[in-house]
């Protein structure tokens, strides 16, 4: 059984998981792009789990920074990748922002479940 598609904001900026918006990644970026970050997105968190279990601090703190990387020329982190100024609200609760009315048309339910 395939996984549901995250809800995301009308806008397209956010994914919303567990109450809480995650910004997705910029939607301007070529397919090619976009494959080959995240290629190096899952490769980087592979090498955490394996850094991890080998118990190397400094392998693991540099594969949290290829981590880091990926997601930075994703959009999912650093600068915001939209022009109209609006605020980055990644991990606020969708209910104490502008989409909380979105949200609670939306997902009456899933609120209690961000608390």
């Amino acid at each position: 059984m395939a996984k549901p598609a995250p809800l995301s904001t009308p806008d397209g900026r956010y994914i919303v998981v567990r109450g809480r918006l995650w910004r997705t990644a910029n939607p301007d970026l070529s397919e090619a792009a976009r494959s080959g970050f995240v290629a190096a997105l899952m490769d980087a968190r592979r090498d955490v789990a394996r850094t991890r279990k080998a118990g190397d601090a400094e392998g693991e703190r540099a594969a949290h920074a290829a981590v880091d990387a990926a997601k930075r020329q994703l959009g999912e982190r650093g600068p915001v990748w939209w022009h109209d100024g609006a605020p980055d609200l990644n991990r606020h609760l969708a209910r104490t922002t502008p989409y909380a009315d979105w949200f609670a048309s939306i997902a009456p339910d899933a609120e209690g479940a961000a608390r």
